[in-house]
Parts: C-alpha cells; sequence; structure tokens
C-alpha cells in the first residue's frame, strides 16, 4: 500500500530544503573564494569545500524530489536558479581573480542565461526537458570550476600537466556548452513548430 500522500506536496520538503541551502552557500562560497585575494591555500581549499557540498545538494533534490513525488513550482522554478547562482558566481569569482579567463565565463554564462530565456519563452508551447548532454555539461563544469578552485599549483608546485588537465576539462565544458546551447536552440524551433501545426 503506497504511503504517498495525495494532493499537491508541500512546498517545504527535503528537495526544497536542499536547493535552498544551495542557495544560501553561495555568498559563503564566494567569501571564502575572495578572501586574501584568492591568495590562501586554506580559503581555496573552504571554497572547494563549499562548492562541492552545493554541488552535491544540486544532483540531490531534484532526484528526491522525483522520486517522492516532491515536485512543486517552486522547487521548479528555485532549483535551475541555484544552479545558475552557484556556477555563475564561481566562474564571475575566478575570473576576477584572473584564474579563469573572462571570455570563457561569459561564453558559458551567456548561454545559461540564454537558454533560461528560451525556455521561458516556449513555456507556453511545452517544456523542453533535460538532454543526456546538458547533463554532461553540467557535470564537466563542475569538475572544471573544481580544478580551478583547487590551489593545485600552491600544493604540488607548478606543473605544466596540471595546467593542460584543467584546460582540457575546462575546454571541453565550453565545446559541450555550446554545442547543447545551439541544440536547445533546435529543440524549441522545433516544440515551437509542432504546438503551431
Amino acid at each position: 500500500m503506497s504511503s504517498r500522500p495525495t494532493g499537491p506536496p508541500p512546498v517545504l520538503n527535503i528537495a526544497n530544503v536542499l536547493t535552498g541551502i544551495r542557495l544560501l552557500l553561495v555568498p559563503v562560497f564566494l567569501a571564502a573564494l575572495l578572501t586574501a585575494d584568492g591568495l590562501s591555500v586554506t580559503w581555496r581549499l573552504t571554497a572547494f569545500g563549499v562548492f562541492a557540498v552545493a554541488s552535491i545538494t544540486d544532483s540531490l533534490d531534484g532526484d528526491i524530489a522525483r522520486r517522492r513525488g516532491l515536485v512543486t513550482t517552486f522547487g521548479t522554478i528555485a532549483d535551475p536558479i541555484a544552479d545558475k547562482a552557484l556556477t555563475g558566481s564561481a566562474l564571475i569569482g575566478l575570473s576576477v581573480l584572473g584564474i579563469v579567463p573572462w571570455w570563457v565565463t561569459v561564453v558559458i554564462m551567456g548561454r545559461e542565461l540564454g537558454v533560461t530565456l528560451l525556455r521561458l519563452l516556449v513555456l507556453r508551447h511545452g517544456v523542453i526537458p533535460a538532454s543526456r548532454g546538458g547533463k554532461a555539461k553540467t557535470a564537466l563544469q563542475t569538475l572544471a570550476i573544481g580544478l580551478y578552485l583547487l590551489p593545485l599549483t600552491e600544493l604540488l608546485g607548478a606543473s605544466t600537466t596540471v595546467d593542460v588537465v584543467r584546460w582540457a576539462v575546462l575546454a571541453g565544458a565550453v565545446v559541450l556548452t555550446v554545442v547543447t546551447g545551439l541544440d536547445y536552440v533546435l529543440r524549441a524551433a522545433r516544440l515551437r513548430s509542432a504546438s503551431t501545426t
């Protein structure tokens, strides 16, 4: 016998609490990252730890909401906002410190904001679900940001290998970001076309 409640789920539920925690961790993360101009190993490790915890809540909240029937309008809106706030603050912070080139931040954030607006514009025609490519893009972005947050040069010494690995992962994230952005544009066009015929 199912114990799942009937009627809409409450707004205050574990999935939405995790989303809220992720939003609250963004200023904590930024403060840790920018302390001592990003030169303190301790603060960089702290920033990485906060980012890692926030990223874990990102993978948990959606799964919990779907499995337990806790999908709410608030969660549907707040979850992508929390994701973009975390990713955006990390990229902007790393660019301010001169660690990640500004053009990378502009490309990634431009795509994220563009896709969000696109989804809102075609909402009356239907919902564009997250694709496998979009999930891979998010994972690669998170990995790239994590590699740049870690003070690897300070801990391991200057290393060409570290630089190459970091840049390769970041370049892969940028490519996937652009490709999946174009895919969303095509899917939105198809969705709009199908609903008007």
